[in-house]
């Protein structure tokens, strides 16, 4: 019980930094509200389920593979959010009354693939779930309960960061385009937070 308690204090506070994938649900929640910025961490969630499972696995091979071609797909990734985030940051204020939502699914797999394709985020999963691990007996299982839990409250914290962004967007849409430029800060601070996450930790 310790033990779970202890994951939940520390993925708490990891979530209190924001990173790529909370940089990502706040500029959504902000350009088109609470929904989106949900199916954002829903996707954000699936991804970083993705690397779990090689974790629970004992897949360490894997991981050290995919963490290296992460790298590569990585940089993709991060153009596309630096163009995203600066074209935001540029539209004129009149957009915002003309701001149509983008696609369910395509919300939902742009969080998918930010989340995934993080080799730092792979790796901190491989070294960071195991130690929350009473014993060896059951390991699989133990690494399984504490995956869902961990999961769990990262979800959770996502969508207090929706919560919160959805919330001053409200204030954001009497200020003009300063909604313009907060989303496309976020945006671009989801690109360069992904390009600073190396390989290694």
């Amino acid at each position: 019980m310790s033990g779970i308690i202890a994951l939940i204090l520390a993925t708490a506070v990891l979530i209190l930094i924001p990173g790529p994938n909370a940089a990502l649900i706040v500029a959504n929640s902000l350009r088109h509200g609470l929904k989106f910025g949900v199916i954002t961490t829903l996707g954000t969630t699936a991804g970083i389920a993705i690397q779990l499972f090689l974790v629970i696995a004992g897949m360490a091979a894997l991981i050290e593979l995919a963490a290296s071609a992460l790298i590569w797909i990585k940089w993709l990734g991060v153009a596309y959010f630096v163009y995203l985030g600066l074209r935001t940051w540029n539209e004129p204020a009149d957009d915002l009354a003309q701001i149509y939502a983008q696609s369910e699914s395509g919300t939902f797999w742009r969080g998918f693939g930010i989340a995934v394709i993080n080799p730092k985020t792979l790796l901190f999963n491989a070294a960071f779930l195991p130690q929350f691990v009473g014993g060896t007996n059951g390991a699989t299982g133990e690494l399984f309960v504490l995956a869902m839990i961990f999961l769990t409250v990262i979800f959770i914290g996502d969508v207090l960061w929706a919560i919160f962004a959805a919330s001053a967007r409200k204030c954001l849409n009497q200020c003009g385009n300063l909604r313009n430029k907060v989303t496309g800060g976020f945006l671009f601070g989801a690109g360069v937070g992904l390009a600073l996450s190396r390989r290694s930790l």
